[in-house]
């Protein structure tokens, strides 16, 4: 009898366990497109940290842009994270997608720096060396033998 009851909770709680806690909002965004809104908004995020000022060419908030960009309004967008984040196994997948992009874009533009900054480093020696050739000329006056001849005689005399 005890083990009846057993079996009858744990098959009870797993049961439980399975109901969806949201339910599916009547404008499913694919399980792709909310990726991608949500990969802009990071972007979007982390720009309006590191440098406040180049969002200024949004109108408005940087998520609405994001939403009219995918023809999503905010009401659907929320209903859809909500639903999404309910699957905590799906919602981690679809974040680790999104870190997958960060990372590849990452290395790009870091790759793209390191050129940036090897030209810069290149281009400032190349101003180095023609300012010291430059500072060189300068430096040096161009000397007159005549002048040397009448700085003598005028010692002598």
């Amino acid at each position: 009898m005890k083990n009846f009851i057993v079996i009858l909770l744990v098959l009870f709680l797993s049961i439980s366990c399975k109901k969806e806690l949201v339910k599916e909002p009547a404008k499913l965004i694919e399980k792709e497109k909310m990726i991608d809104i949500m990969y802009d908004l990071s972007i979007l995020e982390a720009i309006r940290y590191q440098k406040p000022l180049s969002l200024d060419s949004l109108e408005g908030d940087a998520t609405k842009f994001v939403l009219r960009k995918y023809k999503v309004d905010s009401l659907q967008f929320a209903q859809n994270n909500m639903y999404y984040a309910s699957d905590y196994e799906g919602y981690k997948e679809m974040f680790d997608e999104v870190n997958k992009r960060i990372a590849v874009n990452q290395r790009a533009a870091d790759s793209l720096a390191k050129i940036d900054e090897k030209k810069a480093a290149k281009a400032k020696k190349n101003k180095i060396k023609e300012v010291s050739k430059d500072s060189v000329k300068k430096i040096a006056p161009k000397i007159n033998i005549d002048s040397l001849e009448m700085a003598h005689r005028r010692q002598r005399r």
